[in-house]
């Protein structure tokens, strides 16, 4: 179950049954101002596919509330440091998915969560905001605080590209549809 408001304050009331997971939401949601609620419980037992899952419903959910996507600001970039981290990002809400992530992690487990599973829920998640987004951790020697550095960079590019334009009429593009 999942209840998002794009025009939010950063609230978020966040259960998936996976501390890491729930941090990373938490955090997102604060960093962006997008408001979530969020319930997640697997049905077969199997970690990945609830962090899969997670990844695609929030990004499904941020998809549909932007609609059709008129007088936004289109992209949004930051960077954003944690500690001895730092990581970029760049977004563009143009409806083609593209994701390049660069997040340099070294241990299999962060937190009680795989390497590869992190990686999915970033890839699941930008898939399915049906978007084109790069994360680039710089540098960094602890890989918790280099995902948080990727995952706060998300939601401040986010942010900035959700945000209206007030100079804009319709679509942000010039091809006259997204």
């Amino acid at each position: 179950m999942i209840k998002i408001n794009l025009d939010g304050k950063g609230n978020s009331n966040v259960n998936t049954g996976i501390d890491f997971l729930n941090h990373i939401v938490v955090s997102f949601s604060k960093h962006s101002k997008i408001d979530i609620d969020l319930k997640a419980k697997s049905e077969d037992g199997i970690k990945h596919h609830l962090i899969e899952d997670t990844g695609i419903v929030l990004g499904q959910a941020i998809d549909k509330a932007l609609g059709k996507r008129e007088n936004i600001n289109r992209f949004g970039n930051a960077t954003v440091p944690m500690d001895e981290s730092a990581s970029s990002v760049a977004v563009d809400l143009i409806k083609r998915q593209y994701s390049h992530i660069d997040m340099k992690l070294e241990r299999e487990k962060i937190e009680n969560m795989s390497q590869e599973d992190i990686i999915h829920f970033f890839q699941s998640f930008i898939g399915n905001i049906n978007c084109c987004m790069h994360i680039i951790v710089h540098y960094g020697t602890n890989d918790h605080h280099k995902v948080e550095s990727a995952i706060k960079a998300a939601a401040v590019a986010l942010r900035n590209a959700i945000g209206i334009d007030p100079n804009s009429e319709g679509g942000p593009t010039t091809k006259g549809m997204m």
